[in-house]
């Protein structure tokens, strides 16, 4: 099983930035696709960002050239720049194992003000 859990949401003015993290434990390999969904008012969730079983980075097209996803060890973050209030909405940490089985977070809540 795999254990995820975010920090770094918050309440945060148009334009400003935010740093999302995401501590994974348990049975996970460095290769498993992992990243970050989220879930905006209304909507379904989606992908935002992940890293690919190849190491490759790929982003929804809203978060190209504003967000930029990294990772160091257990942690995966997700860096939020030029943030717009249609970015508010819950964001998730994922990661999926070679069975396909998919691992989530609990959430951490993003609020950007106008």
């Amino acid at each position: 099983q795999v254990q995820l859990v975010e920090s770094g949401g918050g309440l945060v003015q148009a334009g400003g930035s935010l740093k999302l993290s995401c501590t994974i434990s348990g049975s996970f390999y460095s290769r498993d696709p992992m990243g970050w969904y989220r879930r905006t008012p209304g909507n379904q969730r989606e992908l935002v960002a992940m890293f690919s079983s190849a190491g490759r980075k790929d982003f929804n097209g809203f978060a190209k050239g504003r967000f930029n996803i990294s990772r160091d060890k257990n942690m995966v973050f997700l860096q939020l720049n030029s943030l717009k209030p249609e970015d508010t909405g819950v964001y998730y940490c994922w990661a999926s194992n070679s069975r396909g089985i998919d691992s989530w977070g609990q959430g951490t809540q993003v609020t950007v003000s106008s």
